[in-house]
């Protein structure tokens, strides 16, 4: 008898996720040049990141879990995060967005979920703009941003090194 599909949940992210979430980020610092973070992060080097995204307010972490076929354990598969674009007081009204998926869960929408459930718990909030920076090469990162509506408005060149050589960082927009 076939199983059926893990059923995947999106809702805030809690303290009791930090480890998974950490686990997943430290993938990406490791693995990929998506993050220019060039060191991994403990659960407890992490805590003020996530403490610095509420369950309210402009700056959210929204978390895809599927549930464990046995008791109520879930398995991240991503996230998705709301911050400030930039620490001056002018800019409160614009955030920068990202999203995390794990390397196993790709190509099964759950970027789309996360950034479906992100755009709509940011919706009533008093901001203008988000802006999403994209290390290049990363075409499933911008088909996914243009799907949502973001547009490019520029590329900065060779802005960060990591791992022997230089990237580029491509910057989205959407009006929210």
């Amino acid at each position: 008898m076939p199983s059926k599909p893990a059923e995947v949940q999106v809702r805030p992210g809690v303290e009791g996720d930090l480890e998974a979430l950490t686990d997943l980020y430290n993938h990406y610092v490791r693995e990929t040049p998506i993050t220019f973070d060039t060191a991994v992060f403990t659960p407890e080097e992490r805590r003020p990141w996530l403490l610095s995204h509420p369950e309210d307010g402009p700056y959210r972490l929204m978390v895809a879990a599927e549930n464990g076929l046995r008791g109520n354990s879930q398995r991240i598969l991503g996230y998705a995060t709301s911050s400030p674009y930039r620490p001056k007081a002018a800019y409160s009204t614009s955030v920068e967005v990202t999203v995390y998926v794990a390397p196993d869960a790709g190509r099964r929408g759950i970027g789309t979920l996360l950034y479906t459930s992100l755009l709509a718990a940011l919706a009533d909030e008093d901001l203008h703009r988000a802006y999403a920076g994209i290390a290049q090469p990363n075409e499933a990162s911008v088909r996914l941003h243009e799907r949502f509506g973001f547009r490019h408005i520029g590329t900065y060149g060779e802005v960060g090194r990591k791992f022997g050589r230089y990237w580029d960082v491509a910057w989205y927009e959407k009006e929210l």
